[in-house]
């Protein structure tokens, strides 16, 4: 309990300072100011320890974050808050009539994506000196290809993105990270030797049961908390009512080993888009809005305040960093093929907006899940090579994507911009 109170003023305390120095004198989206600032910090206490050995603050700046344990930190604390708070404020009318582009993308996209990077990151290892195996590239393409939900919502508070593309890239955004999830438990089993005779039917299985069962968990959970929001009014009540249906969502979906992330994004659409409109009073949905967008920016902080500091803890090479310089652009090339192919199919027969793929190719941020992921890995070689260029392609991604998108989306889509989807 007492290392669990300091990490909290710790980490709430440099958030407060860094995003103090950010809006003072940065002036950057605070998301990305965070990630900058606390990256330079990180940065800057490693030079420290190497000029002064002996301060130690090195070691113990990495103690201090191994100790809080990332992956664990936001894949089973942070992330279904954060998911509930993003999918509140996203227009589900715009989803559905979206709903193949958005289906599209986040299966077989996400998969093409996969192998693409898979194959590709294989190569530049070996070109480089630093053979990996093919599973171990593949299990890396599974975790670095879903675009980031936390990050992709809160660049597009900031970033003038035309409302048809928001709605394609907020709901793959929301659901990939799900199917990613999926493919990246099956491929580390059969990288572990834990896959045993895993087949398609098998397969096809854990899917429907992660993804479906997710998505039905979410309604059901989220139809009592309707029902319950809608035979009252009283707006305390009420907030606590919704921090009550994320948290026992997310633990359901463990317990039957279901999508967390699914099932909480689909609690999160209903609650958020008839659960305020059709079960609360103008009181209470104020109150509930406003509470659930204060907790979405504390966490937030926190989160990528945690990925500018992760850099103590990578292990990279010379060879790795060549390879990371590899990886960037290779993401975002399988990224281009994964959007481009389902939105050129479906443009055969409907109408796209002008510049939806290379909006959506540089729209798609990746972000802390993908960190996650690959820090969830079992100690290994490997597994220090795939954290170091996961993290390389990570911090482009928040930095350099997201204070880019908005400039993009200006000059590739035009103003006026009808009905399009």
């Amino acid at each position: 309990m007492e290392n669990l109170s300091r990490d909290i003023a710790t980490l709430l305390g440099l958030a407060a300072v860094f995003g103090y120095l950010n809006h003072r004198f940065l002036r950057l989206p605070r998301t990305i100011g965070l990630v900058v600032i606390a990256l330079v910090a990180s940065l800057a206490a490693l030079a420290i320890d190497a000029l002064v050995p002996g301060w130690g603050v090195g070691p113990g700046l990495r103690a201090a974050l191994l100790d809080i344990d990332f992956s664990s930190t936001l894949m089973h604390g942070l992330l279904g808050f954060l998911l509930f708070a993003g999918a509140l404020h996203v227009d589900l009318a715009q989803l559905a009539r979206r709903r193949w582009a958005i289906a599209s993308m986040a299966s077989g996209g996400l998969l093409l994506s996969t192998v693409l990077i898979g194959l590709g990151i294989w190569l530049a290892f070996d070109l480089f000196g630093q053979p990996l195996p093919l599973i171990y590239c593949l299990l890396f393409g599974a975790l670095i290809s879903p675009t980031d939900p936390v990050a992709v919502l809160s660049i597009l508070k900031t970033a003038k993105v035309p409302a048809s593309l928001e709605a394609k890239i907020a709901g793959e955004s929301l659901f990939n990270d799900g199917v990613a999830v999926v493919v990246f438990i099956i491929i580390l089993a059969l990288a572990t030797g834990g896959g045993g005779d895993t087949g398609i039917v098998e397969v096809a299985v854990l899917f429907l049961r992660e993804a479906v069962g997710g998505a039905v968990l979410g309604l059901i959970t989220g139809g009592i908390a309707f029902w319950a929001l809608r035979s009252i009014d009283e707006h305390n009540l009420e907030v606590i009512i919704t921090l009550a249906l994320v948290t026992v969502t997310y633990e359901v979906a463990h317990l039957l080993h279901t999508s967390g992330p699914i099932a909480v994004v689909v609690a999160g659409l209903l609650i958020g888009n008839h659960g305020t409109r059709l079960a609360m009073s103008e009181t209470t949905r104020e109150h509930l809005l406003n509470f659930w967008t204060l907790t979405d920016e504390i966490l937030n902080a926190v989160l990528f305040l945690l990925i500018g500091l992760e850099v103590v803890v990578i292990t990279a090479s010379p060879a790795l960093l060549w390879v990371a310089l590899i990886a960037i652009p290779l993401v975002l090339a399988a990224r281009f093929i994964s959007v481009g192919i389902p939105i050129t199919l479906l443009g055969l027969r409907r109408d796209f907006t002008p510049g939806a793929i290379p909006v959506l190719t540089w729209g798609g941020l990746r972000g802390g899940i993908s960190v996650a992921l690959a820090l969830s890995l079992p100690a290994s070689p490997e597994k220090d090579a795939i954290v170091a260029v996961c993290y390389a392609v990570v911090v482009f991604s928040i930095v350099v994507q997201g204070l880019t998108i908005g400039r993009l989306a200006r000059r590739v889509v035009p103003q006026d911009l009808g009905a399009e989807d």
